[in-house]
């Protein structure tokens, strides 16, 4: 069964760190280009980054450069997401998801989320003093 699997949520304060994680199980995910979506309540979910299949070319939201890091390790077979300097609006479900195609026509590269191929349940991070 192809499954993604989100972990590394929980509760921070303003201004710290989280690293999620995404493990891959039933397929490999160097054939795959990656992505990290979110949603908060009430909104709909979000684009935060993505990586292409090698992890050279990355794309990343702009409320989010500089502060997040998106990374993969393929012989682990896991994506990670560094969250540095976390905001009260970084606030919301974070979902792992692929896309077989490249990066050059991958729905990622633009933020489609009706094109990604598979998706996780997500893991909740919340940002609050």
């Amino acid at each position: 069964q192809l499954q993604l699997v989100e972990s590394g949520g929980g509760l921070v304060q303003p201004g710290g760190s989280l690293r999620l994680s995404c493990a891959a199980s039933g397929f490999t995910l160097d054939r795959y280009t990656i992505g990290w979506f979110r949603q908060a309540p009430g909104k709909e979910r979000e684009g935060v980054s993505c990586v292409s299949r090698s992890g050279i070319t990355i794309k990343y939201a702009d409320s989010v450069k500089g502060r997040f890091t998106i990374s993969r390790d393929n012989a682990k077979n896991t994506v990670y997401l560094q969250m540095n300097s976390l905001k009260p609006e970084d606030t919301g479900v974070y979902y792992c998801t692929a896309d077989r195609k490249d990066w050059g026509i991958s729905s990622c590269r633009t933020f489609q989320r009706d094109g990604m191929d598979y998706w996780g349940k997500g893991t909740l991070v919340t940002v609050s003093s």
